[in-house]
């Protein structure tokens, strides 16, 4: 699902963030349809025809250099074509990042937190305690995909500032033929900063760059977990290599089928019933800033955002705070139910005192990003350095691989005459959030049309079963999306109803870590359509 770009950047937890995706460019990759004779033909095909050299070698791992890394966190790299039409061409690497099996290792199970656009290894190296129950029959392994982190990072140099002033606000709406002229030219500076990777960044190549991790790891079959967008990739591998599945789980399903205008609908209804909930909660609690009352609650929420519009106050950097500067950092506040506590008395500090601080924690300020010259194509790109890395790479790899996976590419015509209608509807669904998610619609105008892959082709799998779990108050991946996906993916697909709030299951939901690690650790698959109460009710499960 797509995100909107903050002006200022978010507090980067992929699956607790404001995530969400789509995947790539897929110029001529064949579908790969359902059945074992189709299977063999994929495997057979992906390693052969000048791929045998990336399969066939091995992760060589050493102690993680760069700060705040653990101790007993190692790093190591695979080498992958830049272009897998031309695997004899020019080669990228990807950085990876394990922590050891306590004993006898099974082999390894993949994680991807989500985004897309976030270091996986940065992820596991801050919160890689949620997942030390797997290092009891795993090695668990994360990796930066392609364009993201120590892997071949894209950039847009100053444009991505240029970007997300374009889209920040009305002015996408008053005047979106400016606008839609800036984001063409800004587009062309992402290329230039990005260098060769763009064109081949997105989900199918980080769906075949799993691949050969995989065989690198030493495992027959893809042990995987994925978050958010995470799932996204989970299933573009399983249609790819269906016969490379193993025990797979996808948290916070991502949808498959719809487009940037529906994914951004979906997200401020999302938003919208999460507010609406955090509100009932607020409202139980004397020390609520809007009193007792939900529905009038509900109805400061608006008036507060219509005022901050109208009249900013100032931020703690000096800069206005709007009504969309809060709406961005509630929405970041939405994402887990545990920091509701904190949001709400970050928004009694607003009210109570004009206090800005406890809301811009939600989404940090302040922040410009350095230019880097611009990349130009070598044959072998290794490593970056951690330090290299450029500062706006999440939001530059978030657009670039969400409109990578995009075919829709409307005209100016197109998008001028449809942004009134578009316009109602977001409102329509939110009115706090609509005007804030609706020039997401934007985002990919000028960049080439991106792959038809998952909307055609990731669909009817013949596949080892899979674990899907959606969230019912999740305010990024809407609950119907996992029923949706598991229809498209066939009688693989295995749907675990989590009854909870925030986005995705496994961080948030005792039931949930528990029957996921089952599954991984001993292949215990819970029956299809079962469910986990809300943690509330007791130890979470039902």
């Amino acid at each position: 699902m797509q995100a909107k770009l903050e002006t200022r950047p978010s507090v980067r937890r992929c699956a607790v963030t404001g995530a969400l995706g789509l995947a790539l460019l897929g110029a001529g990759l064949p579908a790969a349809a359902s059945g074992a004779t189709t299977a063999t033909t994929a495997t057979t095909r992906d390693t052969g025809s000048g791929l045998s050299r990336f399969y066939d070698q091995r992760v060589e791992w050493t102690a993680c250099e760069g700060t705040e890394m653990p101790k007993d966190l190692q790093c190591g790299k695979v080498t992958v074509p830049l272009d897998y039409s031309r695997p004899r061409g020019g080669t990228l690497d990807v950085a990876l990042a394990r922590y050891r099996a306590t004993g006898d290792s099974r082999g390894s199970v993949l994680l991807n937190f989500g985004g897309p656009g976030g270091s996986g290894i940065n992820e596991l190296a801050l919160g890689g305690k949620e997942f030390m129950h797997l290092t009891n029959g795993y090695d668990v392994v994360t990796f930066d995909p392609r364009g993201v982190g120590r892997s071949s990072p894209v950039s847009c140099g100053p444009a991505t500032l240029k970007i997300m002033e374009a889209t920040d606000g009305d002015g996408g709406m008053t005047d979106p033929e400016g606008v839609l002229e800036r984001l063409r030219d800004a587009a062309a500076e992402c290329a230039k900063y990005s260098g060769p990777v763009l064109p081949h960044i997105g989900t199918v190549d980080a769906a075949r760059d799993m691949d050969v991790m995989r065989r690198a790891l030493g495992d027959d079959r893809l042990n995987y977990l994925g978050f958010s967008y995470g799932t996204r990739l989970g299933a573009v591998y399983a249609a790819r290599f269906p016969d490379k599945v193993g025990r797979m789980v996808l948290d916070g399903v991502d949808t498959l089928t719809e487009p940037l205008a529906e994914q951004g609908l979906a997200g401020a209804r999302g938003q919208q019933t999460a507010l609406e909930n955090f509100l009932d909660w607020c409202v139980e609690d004397v020390a609520c800033p809007f009193g007792q009352d939900a529905r009038d609650a509900r109805d400061q929420v608006e008036r507060l955002v219509a005022s901050l519009d109208s009249d900013p106050v100032p931020s703690a950097f000096g800069e206005p705070f709007t009504g969309q500067d809060m709406v961005g950092a509630i929405g970041q506040a939405l994402y887990s139910r545990e920091l509701w506590p904190s949001l709400e008395r970050a928004l009694a500090q607003l009210l109570e005192d004009g206090d800005t601080r406890g809301l811009e924690g939600f989404s940090s300020g302040g922040v410009t990003f350095p230019v880097r010259a611009p990349v130009r194509g070598d044959r072998t790109a290794g490593l970056t350095d951690e330090e290299d890395v450029p500062m706006d790479n999440l939001p530059a790899a978030l657009m670039a691989i969400n409109c990578a996976d995009d075919p829709d590419r409307p005209t100016a015509a197109q998008v001028t005459a449809s942004l009134d209608r578009l316009r109602a509807r977001y409102e329509d669904v939110s009115p706090v959030f609509g005007r804030y998610r609706l020039t997401q619609v934007l985002m990919c105008y000028g960049r080439p049309r991106g792959t038809d892959y998952i909307r055609d082709d990731v669909k009817d799998l013949d596949t080892a079963r899979m674990l899907l779990v959606g969230t019912r108050g999740d305010p990024a991946t809407p609950y119907r999306w996992t029923t949706e996906t598991a229809d498209r993916l066939g009688p693989s697909a295995v749907v675990l109803d989590n009854r909870g709030e925030g986005h995705t299951g496994y961080a948030s939901s005792k039931c949930v870590h528990r029957k996921v690690d089952d599954f991984l650790l001993y292949g215990s698959l819970p029956p299809d359509g079962s469910s986990c109460g809300p943690e509330s009710t007791g130890d979470g499960s039902g």
